[in-house]
């Protein structure tokens, strides 16, 4: 998968054709080096040729520079289209590599996303980043919500979330003891206060099975809920309450207006990334199903025009099998390294490091009861269209659609 495809070998006494041999396009670049046991360079760069003229041109012996000229051998590289599909390069090869310390050539972090505790008797929703997984590579101990572009982000949203239920904030351990003071949530009424029995176990897990169903729908349970009750309380004449309900619908469309369409239930995080590659009218597709990436594949247009599958069919064909190919790929990652979990949340930082970016190169399309396989095909077409021309007097560049 994103494979070193292209490869020169290093001569000084030709270093003038290695060089122009070369192409000054962005690329994800291995030098090995003459000496068997000495580690490699892994490298990720704009320019490939430029890079690598700083590398292994002359030295200078004035600058300090990290000059590889007198070890080098081999130059193996991979062209990149996108900056995601460099970053997925460059994690897939540093990590099988470099297996003790590619996180930090990454400067890879979990992204955070919200827990609820469902193995706890009485849950409660916080922001983790830590998602433990099972065997198959799906999140366990809890339901996940995410990912999230920052831990700040993800508290912002739980704050507002939680505004409309009264489950538990805090983290102490509950005794159902009637003599504890309880805390200020519970003294405003936002709790269900079972720490001091404020209420039954019973109606305190019918609070969060809410809590689950908004974060499961993006807000559309509580949503529906809202208008439901005040339409009845309309044609109850209740106006006084329906006006209530009516500043509540309110309140919640101003929490989730402007909230980003990624964060979702993790096993149900499924979707496409599409993006330019370095080879001219071809995308690449990356399916996420459970959020794990699937190895991509790339879809030739130019080839296409020849062939009897149309490019309709050869999506579905990928896409229709990318869950199994990611479960495979969650336990041969497990028994390989005996932590799914932490393979679970490097590719979800792939993802949210991407998805989060501005600007956004590619596209990304959402599963949600099929695939939209037109619309998908439209996105093919945006990112093969040429791209506009830069006016020399402006001093913006032009965008991507996404």
């Amino acid at each position: 998968m994103l494979d070193l495809d292209c490869g020169l070998s290093f001569d000084l006494a030709q270093d003038k054709d290695f060089f122009s041999a070369l192409p000054a396009r962005a690329a994800v670049c291995l030098i090995e080096l003459r000496d068997a046991n000495a580690e490699p360079l892994l490298i990720r760069t704009q320019d490939l040729q430029r890079r690598l003229q700083r590398l292994l041109g002359p030295s200078d012996p004035t600058s300090k520079r990290l000059n590889l000229r007198a070890v080098a051998s081999l130059v193996r590289y991979r062209l990149t289209g996108s900056r995601f599909e460099q970053i997925f390069a460059y994690y897939v090869h540093a990590k099988r590599i470099f297996p003790e310390r590619y996180q930090s050539m990454l400067r890879l972090k979990p992204p955070a996303v919200l827990k609820v505790s469902l193995r706890n008797a009485y849950p409660r929703c916080y922001v983790t980043r830590r998602i433990p997984v099972d065997d198959a590579g799906s999140p366990t101990a809890g339901a996940y919500y995410g990912p999230f572009a920052s831990r700040r982000s993800a508290e912002a949203f739980a704050s507002s979330a939680l505004d409309f239920f009264k489950v538990r904030r805090c983290q102490i351990k509950i005794r159902r003891d009637p003599s504890f003071p309880g805390c200020l949530y519970s003294e405003m009424k936002m709790c269900l206060a079972p720490c001091f029995a404020g209420c039954s176990k019973e109606d305190y897990d019918a609070e969060v099975h809410r809590l689950v169903q908004f974060l499961d729908t993006s807000g559309g349970s509580l949503h529906d809920s809202l208008e439901h009750e005040r339409e009845s309380a309309s044609e109850a004449l209740d106006f006084e309450r329906a006006a209530s309900l009516h500043k509540k619908i309110e309140k919640l469309d101003d929490a989730l207006r402007g909230s980003p369409e990624l964060p979702r239930r993790i096993e149900d995080l499924g979707a496409v990334i599409l993006q330019r590659c370095a080879e001219e009218q071809t995308i690449g597709v990356y399916a996420v199903s459970g959020g794990w990436l699937a190895e991509p594949a790339f879809v030739r247009f130019a080839e296409i025009a020849g062939q009897p599958r149309s490019a309709e069919h050869i999506f579905r064909e990928y896409l229709e099998t990318a869950a199994t190919r990611t479960e495979a790929r969650a336990a041969a990652a497990t028994a390989a390294t005996g932590r799914s979990e932490g393979n679970l949340s490097e590719h979800l930082w792939l993802l949210a490091r991407w998805y989060y970016s501005n600007p956004r190169e590619g596209e990304i399309f959402f599963r949600e009861r099929d695939w939209p396989y037109r619309r998908i095909m439209r996105g093919c077409s945006r990112l093969l269209a040429p791209r506009p021309e830069r006016d020399p007097g402006s001093t913006t560049a032009p965008t991507s659609g996404h």
